[in-house]
């Protein structure tokens, strides 16, 4: 039989069109979930970036958990300490963002799943670039969400350390996001300009070409939307406050109520059962505290800790989980008086070692400003009371607007010079 009478075999699967008969799908739709993300991962990627930033990471290779970074850390400064709320405001904006925008991004790759199935692959060049865009979009979309939840949930389950991946991961996703957006920013202007003038769709959408009859208005399914981001806000917001608050934060390991009760009753990442401390080790007969500076090595026990100035300030504790409690009042020695005790005048970066044996921040180190802060301390209270043994005891870091990682716990050996 010649070639040209043989039948034409039909498309079927996703690559058909008439697979996709959602009468949902349409520009008006994609286009307020786009402008939504738009400003909502925008938001996302500079909290995510000033994340980074606290941590320090130029200061020293313990900070630094994406030693290979290169320009991508062009927009580092020094982390300030003022306001002491900072931190706890950027990363539990980050992480609570990012629990909000589930629902909207889930519907947005739904509203353009036709558009990851279209044939032929690329009708042209701009075409071609945002079928790229739109792959790494995606692909970076359902990346960096599903590692960021994982993070806030403390399920370390993907290979590798949450760090380098979330950061690498948020430069492709960023990039693609802001590509993507440059190329379809005018249709989904000139759609919403249209969806107030009450008039037509724009031709360029995932609108099915027959579509099934509707169950429920695009109005309605937006409210949809929006009702699964309002329960996601609910449900995880209040990690971030005390309680009532805290109670209602069920989807998250730090909600619901305090843990015990009495002045050390606030939320903790990490215990000293996990973390492997002893109880024989920090006890006052053990426990030595060493200073090192340029005069020479000072060890010192609680007793003579407890011989120097004592200062009380109240500070929070805010971690990249996006948890975080209130201001707590701690008490202890000034970072800056005990910099001066081996030889330091001027305050400069201290690198902090702690009796803990694993984990990536059982050390960490601290800049000059930091130190030279008058509410950095190396608190020996909290609250009126002595440290409990899973709050750092016999001694921990506090210092305003750190990431809660380098208030570390259970502080053994500081050393003062430049890093």
């Amino acid at each position: 039989m010649p070639r040209s009478f043989l039948p034409t075999r039909p498309v079927r699967g996703p690559f058909s069109p008439d697979f996709w008969r959602s009468p949902l799908r349409g520009p008006r739709f994609t286009s307020v979930l786009g402008v939504v993300l738009l400003a909502g991962v925008t938001i996302l990627f500079v909290t995510g970036l000033l994340s980074y930033a606290a941590y320090n990471p130029d200061l020293a290779p313990v900070n630094d958990k994406t030693p290979g970074k290169g320009l991508l850390g062009f927009y580092l400064f020094p982390w300030p300490t003022d306001p002491p709320w900072l931190y706890r405001l950027t990363q539990g904006v980050h992480v609570t963002l990012g629990l909000v925008l589930v629902p909207v991004l889930l519907a947005k790759l739904w509203s353009v799943a036709p558009r990851l199935f279209t044939l032929p692959p690329a009708r042209s060049l701009t075409h071609a670039l945002e079928r790229i865009s739109l792959l790494l979009l995606v692909g970076g979309a359902l990346f960096e969400f599903t590692t960021g939840v994982l993070n806030v949930q403390l399920d370390y389950v993907f290979p590798g350390s949450f760090y380098p991946l979330h950061f690498y991961g948020a430069w492709v996703f960023f990039g693609a996001f802001a590509a993507h957006a440059v190329l379809k920013a005018p249709v989904a202007v000139r759609n919403l300009r249209r969806m107030r003038e009450g008039g037509g769709e724009d031709a360029d959408g995932p609108a099915a070409p027959r579509p099934d009859p509707p169950t429920v208005s695009r109005r309605g399914a937006l409210g949809l939307v929006g009702g699964g981001s309002l329960l996601f806000l609910v449900t995880s917001a209040g990690r971030s406050f005390d309680a009532p608050l805290r109670e209602t934060a069920v989807l998250t390991p730090h909600g619901g109520p305090e843990p015990g009760s009495g002045p050390g009753a606030f939320q903790i990442n990490k215990t000293a059962a996990y973390a492997g401390i002893r109880a024989a080790e920090t006890n006052e007969a053990a426990w030595r505290l060493a200073v090192t500076g340029p005069t020479g090595t000072v060890r010192l026990g609680r007793a003579g800790l407890l011989g120097m100035p004592l200062h009380s300030v109240a500070l929070p504790i805010a971690c990249v989980e996006g948890w975080s409690t209130s201001d707590q009042w701690w008490r202890g020695v000034r970072l800056r008086d005990l910099a001066a005790l081996v030889g330091h005048d001027d305050p400069v970066d201290v690198f902090v070692e702690s009796l803990q044996r694993h984990g990536a921040f059982r050390r960490g180190a601290l800049r000059a400003n930091q130190v030279a802060d008058p509410r950095s301390l190396l608190a020996l209270f909290v609250n009126g009371e002595e440290l409990t043994l899973d709050h750092g005891y016999p001694a921990r870091i506090i210092v305003p607007a750190a990431p809660g990682v380098l208030a570390t716990k259970w502080v053994a050996r500081l050393t003062f010079g430049e890093l």
